[in-house]
């Protein structure tokens, strides 16, 4: 069975759930004033606010994607992420250089994770 939860503005769900796997659209930063660190601090944020929700935790993510518009913060992103991740529960990832996500924002993620 298919579960789709949290749909926005009738584009997408922000959550699809199949077999205890929840596969978690675009997460963005809600204060775009930030630099690279407070903005993954805020994206990483609502990603362990919605796992939580949804009986889940960020030891649980099996993968993450991060769309960045500057590669050349990547070591500010990696510093929020190690602050946010145990050594042991590091998921797979992969980050992206991307032209524009938006006015202000530098960073949008997606990700996988299993309900605990």
């Amino acid at each position: 069975m298919i579960k789709r939860v949290l749909p926005y503005e009738g584009l997408l769900h922000e959550v699809v759930e199949h077999h205890g796997v929840l596969y978690i659209g675009g997460i963005v930063p809600e204060d775009t004033s930030l630099d690279m660190s407070g903005q993954a601090n805020d994206v990483l944020g609502q990603l362990a606010q919605l796992l939580k929700t949804l009986g889940s935790d960020l030891s649980n993510v099996l993968q993450v994607t991060i769309y960045m518009t500057s590669l050349k913060e990547k070591a500010d992103f990696n510093a929020a992420w190690k602050a946010h991740f145990a050594e042991a529960h590091l998921p797979a990832r992969a980050a992206i250089g991307v032209a524009d996500l938006g006015p202000g924002v530098k960073l949008e993620i997606t990700a996988i994770a299993a309900r605990q």
